[in-house]
């Protein structure tokens, strides 16, 4: 049986929905004010609100903004005798599912009700599967820091705050903002990346706010940046501090005015996006190098959270390392595989410079290397051993560049080969390399499998 909760001041509205909601088999509660009804809230579970606009002390779009601070999946349908266009938009803003004229018309309100619950169920059906699909991309861990991160996380999710998210590289900041968005009211928005180290300078703009055709060369067609297509959602700004000073500018003025134009257009176009950025860089010691932007900074940095790195979290490393395993197992179709308390205090011990990124990678390698169920100690040391010696030996070499890039190419081509035990197809297929392609490399390199001969 699903529960409504019923915020109203008036006796006679509270007794006719009492009426038609029980006559349908719902569960109905009862709050006279908005104070009443927020303690209902935080007491019990509803599957949807109706929530009367004008009462007494609190009103009711106050209501349905504490609502929201508190949960964004719970239907609000606001009800109103005196509504507005003015009021119906400002409820729309704050998250009210719809918008109910007095005096109630049954069948509108039931059927209101209806879509409000059947939306509920979506959204936690798609939260579910969200979860299930995008399990790696869960924050993992129980140490103090990382409870601090989920509840900054917890407190900042439901607000529209800009959040500037810093750590090092492979602590997760990614996860952190995918994290807030799933929490935010924005959830079922879109949530879209640009990563701004990895697009070259002179089409940032443009992959940010997209352009018209024939703006520049090569603009055949008519394109939709990023910040439209998150348009309701999140944009997450990764690597900010790579991002060219002239996209700061643009990028500023559209968090001020809330408006975009496209490169080589002449209209301004409105967004309603929500902005979080990443870096790994100082971006104080950037904007003294005058390569940042301080104005742009201050709109970005309204909240900051600081990712711990895996040496300040080490308690989690036994929660991850399991996590990782499950996951490796379940995507490649693998026998369920155990680890000792023995290994995982091993792994613990060690010095992860790449953070979690570089923990999750050992892991998989690990199980992928492992015959049997339980993953072997000695084959984990011998593992990462091998790894870090050929990174370090890469590392202190001498020669010239490309020699450097020759010797790279070379251990990294070995190292799949090993992990596909010489299989040259599926290598080549993960390599996205041709064969033959393949073939000539390890001809160059002289790639050989033990006890065989070089390739002619």
């Amino acid at each position: 049986m699903h529960s409504v909760l019923v915020i109203d001041d008036e006796k006679s509205i509270r007794d006719s929905l009492k009426m038609i909601l029980e006559y349908e088999r719902y569960e109905v509660v009862f709050a006279e004010n908005g104070e009443q009804g927020l303690t209902k809230i935080s007491t019990g579970a509803f599957d949807v609100v109706l929530l009367d606009v004008k009462m007494s002390g609190m009103d009711g779009l106050e209501v349905l903004q504490k609502i929201r601070e508190r949960s964004s999946n719970l239907p609000v349908i606001m009800i109103s005798g005196h509504g507005t266009i003015e009021t119906a938009v400002e409820a729309t803003k704050l998250g009210a599912f719809d918008f109910l004229p007095k005096p109630l018309d049954r069948d509108k309100l039931l059927i209101t009700v209806r879509n409000a619950l059947h939306q509920a169920t979506l959204a936690e059906e798609y939260r579910r599967l969200q979860e299930s699909v995008e399990g790696k991309r869960v924050i993992l861990g129980e140490s103090p820091k990382i409870r601090e991160v989920l509840s900054v996380i917890e407190r900042v999710a439901q607000t529209d705050a800009r959040i500037l998210i810093t750590g090092e590289n492979g602590t997760g900041k990614e996860l952190v903002a995918r994290a807030i968005h799933r929490a935010s009211k924005r959830a079922l928005k879109a949530f879209v990346e640009v990563n701004c180290a990895a697009i070259p300078a002179e089409l940032i703009e443009s992959e940010l706010f997209g352009h018209e055709k024939g703006s520049f060369t090569g603009a055949s067609a008519q394109r939709i940046g990023k910040f439209e297509q998150a348009d309701g959602g999140t944009l997450f700004l990764d690597e900010i501090g790579d991002m060219s000073l002239q996209a700061q500018a643009k990028v500023l003025r559209a968090l001020e005015e809330e408006t975009i134009e496209r490169v080589g257009g002449t209209r301004l176009i409105k967004v309603d996006v929500r902005v979080l950025s990443a870096t790994n860089k100082d971006i104080k010691e950037i904007i003294a190098r005058g390569s940042f932007r301080s104005d742009l900074y201050h709109r970005l940095n309204v909240i900051p959270i600081q990712v711990p790195p895996l040496r300040d979290r080490v308690e989690d490393i036994p929660i991850l390392v399991r996590a990782f395993i499950d996951d490796v197992c379940s995507r490649n179709g693998m026998a369920k595989r155990t680890i000792s308390n023995e290994s995982l205090q091993r792994l613990a011990k060690r010095e992860w410079p790449g953070n979690v990124r570089e923990l999750r990678n050992a892991v998989e390698r690990l199980v992928i290397l492992s015959s049997g169920t339980s993953l072997d100690v000695e084959l984990l040391e011998r593992s990462i051993a091998s790894a870090t010696g050929e990174t370090d030996d890469l590392l202190t070499m001498r020669g010239t560049f490309q020699q450097f890039k020759d010797r790279a190419e070379a251990a990294f081509i070995k190292k799949q080969l090993d992990v596909h035990k010489w299989n040259i197809s599926k290598t080549a297929e993960m390599l996205d390399i041709q064969r033959s392609h393949l073939y000539t490399k390890m001809k160059r390199y002289g790639l050989v499998r033990e006890g065989e001969e070089e390739i002619e």
